[in-house]
């Protein structure tokens, strides 16, 4: 998936003002609170500090550099404080000054991850430059060689000194992210034992800076895609985390299907535990099934139950949930789940009868141009007209300690 923000698209001249309010308090799912530890990385030095004493972290890719930072206290405000402890960001790929960590680009997401121990700075470093730069198979596979036998070095070396000297040396390393696909040019497909020996080497040199306590973070794209991803795992001695890329998509597949296809959620999950890996989703969000609310309820209890080390949301349009107004039904599903526990709220009268269907989702219209979104928090109302009980599943209803209703206010303008 590329990661370059995408701009939201302005909505018609209704929109959808969502709510969510349970009956009893309200908690959060435990994989996003304070929990038992997973296993650690093995070799212990690798794994991130914080994280093991406090359990899985969740996170959002929100922009680069400055503009991202400033986001993450505004989505925290959106979430009503509940502060997101991962910091996400990437790396360009376009010439190898930049995969070097250019002087003055992570500087702000040093300072935002110094300021609090327990937070977790996640950056995806590409392993070749012109990395959306559709060059062929057969020159990819040269790269890939050259890699492997030392010629990129150098750059590795430079980068992880840069983040030791930032004074992040802990930083979880997101590297040759979607090594599965045909996007870039750190692909595996072309000579996936040479990939796997330019990854080793990558790692090698990295490790090798002193000062440094780098996590390594394997994520392949969920599925099939051009490649089985599993060829192209490296090895358990340069692995420390096994993640993966995982969107709503594609169009009218299910999240059973997206848990039970070849290489998908499920196969993941059992080919980390295999090897002793605790596992992470870098990426992750809706796409081609629009305000899917199904998915973002099924993926969220999906995490709750297999506890990722760290989750990463991508919030623009159309993966995204607080910058993203093209998917509101699933962003009052997120927020509620991932903000502080709410004060319970009397309920006057009986109990509500069966729950009332839902609206389907919309499909939000992928990548769509448009201004630039404010990315200011929106405040719930405090009182909404009507109310339907939603009856979403009995792990929801575990974790809430009661049902939920999600008050829905049409308003014209």
């Amino acid at each position: 998936m590329a990661p370059a923000p995408r701009r939201t698209a302005r909505r018609g001249p209704a929109f959808l003002t969502a709510a969510v309010v349970a009956s009893a308090t309200l908690a959060p799912p435990t994989a996003f609170a304070a929990s038992s530890p997973p296993p650690p990385p093995p070799g212990g030095a690798h794994a991130p500090p914080g994280v093991v004493a406090r359990g899985p972290a969740f996170g959002a890719f929100l922009h680069y550099g400055p503009t991202g930072v400033r986001r993450m206290k505004e989505l925290s405000r959106w979430l009503d404080g509940r502060e997101p402890r991962v910091g996400h960001t990437y790396l360009p790929g376009d010439v190898w000054h930049n995969i070097e960590g250019a002087p003055g680009f992570l500087d702000s997401w040093a300072t935002w991850r110094r300021a609090k121990a327990d937070r977790m700075l996640v950056l995806n470093v590409p392993m070749m430059e012109r990395n959306e730069g559709n060059v062929p198979d057969t020159e990819v596979r040269e790269l890939l060689r050259r890699g492997a036998d030392g010629a990129f070095d150098a750059h590795f070396e430079v980068l992880a000194e840069r983040l030791v000297g930032l004074g992040v040396p802990d930083t979880v390393i997101v590297l040759g992210w979607e090594m599965n696909g045909v996007t870039y040019t750190h692909r595996c497909g072309p000579d996936p034992d040479s990939w796997k020996r330019y990854w080793k080497r990558v790692v090698t040199v990295m490790r090798s800076v002193e000062g440094q306590r780098f996590t390594f973070d394997f994520a392949p794209s969920r599925g099939m895609d051009a490649i089985p991803w599993p060829e192209c795992y490296p090895g358990d001695d340069v692995v420390d985390i096994i993640g993966m890329d995982s969107y709503d998509q594609p169009r009218g597949v299910g999240f059973d299907e997206q848990v039970s296809e070849p290489y998908g959620l499920r196969h993941h999950v059992d080919f980390a535990r295999r090897h002793g890996k605790p596992i992470s989703y870098p990426e992750w969000g809706l796409f081609h099934n629009g305000d899917n609310i199904t998915y973002m309820l099924r993926m969220l209890a999906w995490m709750d139950e297999h506890k990722p080390l760290y989750n990463t949301i991508t919030d623009y349009c159309p993966h995204g949930v607080w910058l993203c107004s093209d998917n509101p039904r699933a962003a009052a599903l997120y927020r509620v789940l991932l903000s502080t526990p709410l004060t319970p709220r009397p309920e006057p009268g009986p109990e509500p009868g069966p729950s009332a269907p839902v609206p389907a989702p919309g499909n939000a219209a992928a990548g769509v141009a448009g201004p630039e979104p404010d990315p200011t928090p929106q405040a719930m109302p405090s009182r909404l007209p009507r109310c339907t009980p939603l009856e979403l599943a009995k792990w929801l209803k575990h974790q809430v300690g009661g049902k939920l209703r999600v008050c829905l206010k049409w308003e014209e303008r």
